[in-house]
């Protein structure tokens, strides 16, 4: 069987058409290049892979306000990531 690795544009113009694979391989490679913007761009067109991508990308630096932004455009589980992190009890505060 031959191994087919489709350009980004024919991957584009699938995703356009509502292949949901094509629009989550598109974000594999956006994630692979850590362009943020575009699996933010991917997300809005609906991709939940883009969605988990994003949300495993602002656990990991503690970015509160874009696991919001995640939440928002439809993420479920960035809102669980969310409520979790809100629900830590606070560290001792410097002072």
């Amino acid at each position: 069987m031959t191994n087919i690795t489709p350009d980004l544009d024919t991957l584009r113009a699938l995703a356009d058409e509502g292949n949901e694979m094509a629009l989550d391989r598109l974000a594999d490679l956006a994630d692979a290049r850590g362009d943020l913007e575009e699996l933010r761009d991917l997300l809005d067109e609906g991709s939940m892979r883009a969605g988990h991508l994003l949300t495993r990308l602002a656990v990991a630096t503690g970015d509160l306000r874009e696991l919001q932004r995640v939440w928002d455009a439809g993420c479920d589980e960035a809102g669980r990531e969310l409520e979790r992190l809100l629900a830590r009890p606070a560290g001792p505060r410097e002072g």
